[in-house]
């Protein structure tokens, strides 16, 4: 009979020391022990503690998992995208016996990485395979972090369904779950080979540029190799949209091709970079050096537009993360270890479609690109933006760094941010960062570190899409994930994906 119970570890002791703790508390010796939740309690700093939640029994146990049904199907579906979204689609319709063709723009990911260190060096930029584009989507160069707001069922899924490609057992119990991107490198690669084992295949450099339909329903996709312009037809049943929160040019072909689609608010913003020192003896007080980098979530009401913290990379660096020429932008990322000497976070400032026009779709779409594309002209080049928060705060340039250096890996320039990013987001961090360190001491230090611009925060255009989850314009298109404004960060766009992947199987079992 399994029996749960709580525990509490000082954090300055081993988490191999919790069945000591079981059999103190209960006095038995358990045959089988589970850890089912970790979280970390620091309310009183002198005094922390982790608290476990646990399973055990005094027999032997063995947790029996309920089979995936299976069909032999000749239903032809393309995954439009690798991210998280698209994956996890692939994922579950290969264990439903499906065997999906995924299409990919950017490269695996053993190659996306040589591009982008090409860009960060040298500035060379590959506008199909980058921070944003290739396998495994923007989330690949970010810190992996897996907790999420949405209450989905399918999140447990999400997270046993990484933990068996390769990311650590602990993501299964933390609170905060995160893999960091050393690690994802790793489970994208075992993901590959498990599907294409599967009967599964994936179509690297090749970028979906249009489509056919037939009875109002997907037909056939137009792909191009992005290396030789070679254009080729593909026959599908059904197509996964799974194109991430970057595919401008997708946007524009799905549009013009009259597929519904919406303009959804966004938040545009910076990254601060703090020591991450600073930010854990904050956090967590002189019992910091037990603990891994602490992270943060703030969230602003000091000015008129809400400003909060997103995307925070204990330990972790500032990414160059454009996909077009002649823009700038960034991102955040961390290694398993978040070992890293600074902390930084996208710092946001929500708005609305009266601030970007919203005379049209792309409206807000524009308001990015000449954001990125000012910070780009003032730069020279794609050099970031930097100003230390006291300088940024009394309006002028800064000549030197303080505490903080960047780690921004294509080079910075001292630039006024002002000039960079609208009034209205201005002066709304100005108000925000000064209120956010009253919650969080040396939030809001002098050295912090601002780098611009973070404005992929999430797609500008929602893919509207029926109770069946298809597109309401072209049947057997299945809008998915960040890019068709249905998520917002690794966990839900896995969970979306997985979501789409037992609709797709539902309608072909009822096809048969």
């Amino acid at each position: 009979m399994l029996k749960k119970i709580e525990l509490k570890l000082p954090v300055e002791e081993n988490q191999n020391n919790l069945i000591k703790y079981l059999k103190r508390q209960t006095g038995v010796t358990p045959a089988y022990f589970k850890i089912l939740k970790k979280s970390l309690d620091a309310r009183d700093k002198s005094k922390l503690v982790w608290l476990y939640g646990v399973e055990y029994s005094l027999k032997e146990y063995t947790p029996q998992e309920i089979p995936i049904k299976k069909i032999n199907s000749n239903c032809r579906i393309a995954v439009i995208g690798s991210g998280p979204a698209g994956l996890f689609c692939a994922v579950r319709l290969i264990e439903h016996g499906l065997k999906p063709i995924i299409i990919e723009r950017g490269e695996p990911v053993e190659d996306r990485v040589k591009s982008c260190n090409a860009f960060f060096s040298e500035h060379k930029l590959n506008t199909n395979s980058n921070v944003q584009f290739g396998e495994g989507g923007a989330g690949a160069f970010s810190d992996g972090k897996l907790n999420t707001q949405t209450k989905d069922g399918l999140n447990k899924d999400v997270l046993k369904i990484f933990n068996r490609f390769g990311a650590p057992d602990e993501i299964l119990y933390l609170n905060k779950p995160h893999v960091g991107s050393d690690v994802l490198y790793t489970v994208l690669q075992n993901v590959r080979k498990y599907i294409e084992d599967n009967g599964g295949k994936y179509l690297f450099n090749t970028q979906f540029i249009d489509f056919s339909t037939k009875d109002d329903k997907i037909y056939s996709l137009k792909l191009k190799n992005v290396k030789t312009d070679e254009i080729s037809d593909l026959n599908v049943d059904y197509a996964v949209l799974a194109v991430g929160h970057s595919a401008r040019d997708t946007f524009k072909t799905l549009f013009y091709k009259g597929v519904n689609m919406q303009p959804k608010d966004f938040a545009v913003g910076v990254r601060i970079e703090h020591l991450a020192e600073q930010i854990s003896r904050a956090q967590y007080g002189e019992k910091y050096i037990y603990l891994p980098a602490a992270d943060y979530k703030l969230v602003s009401h000091a000015h008129e537009r809400t400003v909060f913290t997103f995307c925070m990379c204990p330990g972790g660096v500032v990414m160059p993360a454009a996909s077009e020429e002649g823009g700038i932008v960034v991102n955040g990322m961390s290694l398993h270890s978040r070992s890293g000497v600074n902390s930084n976070s996208a710092l946001m400032v929500q708005l609305n479609s009266g601030d970007f026009g919203g005379e049209d779709l792309f409206s807000g779409m524009r308001f990015q690109r000449n954001i990125e594309r000012r910070a780009y002209s003032l730069s020279g080049g794609y050099k970031a933006p930097v100003q230390l928060f006291g300088d940024f705060l009394k309006d002028r340039i800064s000549s030197s760094f303080g505490e903080v250096s960047p780690t921004y890996a294509a080079g910075t320039n001292f630039l006024p941010l002002n000039e960079v990013l609208p009034q209205t987001v201005t002066s709304a961090l100005k108000a925000a960062i000064p209120d956010m360190g009253k919650r969080l001491k040396g939030f809001d230090s002098a050295s912090a570190l601002l780098t611009g611009v973070e404005t992929r925060f999430s797609s500008p255009v929602k893919i509207v899409r029926d109770e069946n989850l298809q597109s309401v314009s072209v049947k057997g298109l299945f809008p998915c994930g960040e890019g068709s404004g249905y998520s917002g960060g690794i966990t839900s766009s896995a969970a979306d994906g997985l979501k789409i992947a037992e609709k797709i199987f539902d309608i072909c079992c009822n096809s048969h």
